[in-house]
C-alpha cells in the first residue's frame, strides 16, 4: 500500500539534514522498500539561486529559461524527504547514485510556479546491495513539463574486484578540458542543497573510505549538458550512467558525437582513458510526452 505525503511548502534543508546527520537508522532490513510518495503545492522559482546554480555548472542563464538540470535541485529535497521517512531503515549518507534520466518536455521559465511529485516504488536486491529507483515529475498547472528517474544503490557487501569500466570508442581528438578545483564540491553543495559529506572535505570523505573529495555526479551531468546546450532542441531526454568516482582537484576531458537521434557524450580523466560518466541525449517526439 502506497503512503502519500502532501507538503504545503518545500521541506527545510536544515530540518532534513538534521535528520540525515543525527538520525539513527539500523540499516537495510532485507525487505523490499515501501511504496512512498511525496508531493508539494505550487512553489515559486528564485532567480538568484538559478543564476548561482548556472554559474557553478557552466550554463549561460538568460534570466528567464531554467537550465534543464536545475529542477533536480528542487526534486532532491523530495528525495531526502523520502529517505528520511521512518519506513526507510537505512541512512541517506553513503548512497551511490548509479544512473539518472531527465526528460525535458519543454522549457520552464523563472516566472512559472511548479508543483513536484516524487515516488519511491521500485527496488531489487543484487550482489552489491539494494538498488532502487526514485521517480519524479514536475508540473506547471496540470501539464507535466519535466520528468526524472534516479537509480541508487545502498551497498550491503564489500566492493568486489570488478574490472574497471572502459571508455567508449568515441573519437577523442577534439576533447575539451576542464580543471576542477578542490572547492567545487562545496560550491555545488551550496547551490544544490546536496551536502553529502564525501563532497565537502577530505576529512569527511575519509569516513566513507575516500582519500579525497568527490564531485557530485549531478554536477558532472549538468556540466556536460551545459557544454551541449547551444545545439539542443526541446523536447529531449538526457540519460547518464555514472562510472568511476571523480576526485578533486582534477583535470577532466569531455567529448561528444552526434547519433541518429541526438548526441552521445562522455566525461573522462585528463588522458582520456578512464570514464567518469557516459551519457546520451535523445530527442523526443511530441507523441511520446
Amino acid at each position: 500500500m502506497e503512503s502519500c505525503m502532501e507538503l504545503r511548502a518545500m521541506p527545510s534543508l536544515f530540518s532534513l539534514y538534521r535528520k540525515i546527520f543525527f538520525g539513527r537508522k539500523p540499516g537495510w532490513d532485507q525487505q523490499p522498500l515501501p511504496q512512498l510518495k511525496v508531493s508539494t503545492a505550487e512553489v515559486p522559482l528564485h532567480s538568484a539561486n538559478v543564476a548561482d546554480y548556472a554559474e557553478v555548472c557552466g550554463f549561460s542563464f538568460d534570466g528567464n529559461v531554467l537550465p534543464p538540470t536545475y529542477l533536480h535541485v528542487l526534486v532532491f529535497r523530495l528525495h531526502a524527504t523520502l529517505f528520511t521517512h521512518e519506513a526507510v531503515t537505512f541512512p541517506l549518507l553513503g548512497l551511490i547514485h548509479l544512473n539518472n534520466r531527465i526528460e525535458c518536455l519543454r522549457p520552464v521559465t523563472i516566472d512559472e510556479k511548479v508543483r513536484l511529485e516524487c515516488a519511491l516504488s521500485d527496488s531489487r536486491d543484487n550482489d552489491a546491495g539494494l538498488e532502487f529507483d526514485v521517480f519524479a515529475e514536475v508540473f506547471v498547472g496540470d501539464e507535466v513539463v519535466w520528468r526524472a528517474v534516479s537509480t541508487y544503490l545502498y551497498r550491503t557487501g564489500k566492493p568486489g574486484r570488478a574490472r574497471p569500466p572502459k571508455a567508449s570508442d568515441m573519437p577523442w581528438d577534439d576533447a575539451a578540458f576542464w580543471h576542477l578545483g578542490d572547492d567545487l564540491g562545496r560550491k555545488y553543495a551550496k547551490v544544490s542543497g546536496d551536502y553529502n559529506l564525501i563532497h565537502l572535505h577530505p576529512l569527511l570523505s575519509k569516513r566513507f573510505g575516500f582519500d579525497r573529495i568527490l564531485i557530485h555526479g549531478m554536477w558532472s551531468k549538468a556540466r556536460c549538458v551545459a557544454e551541449l546546450m547551444p545545439q539542443l532542441q526541446y523536447p529531449f531526454a538526457v540519460d547518464v550512467a555514472f562510472k568511476l568516482p571523480l576526485f578533486m582537484p582534477a583535470t577532466v576531458s569531455f567529448g561528444a558525437q552526434d547519433t541518429p537521434n541526438g548526441v552521445a557524450f562522455e566525461l573522462r580523466d585528463e588522458k582520456g582513458r578512464r570514464p567518469h560518466l557516459f551519457g546520451t541525449i535523445e530527442y523526443l517526439s511530441n507523441s511520446l510526452q
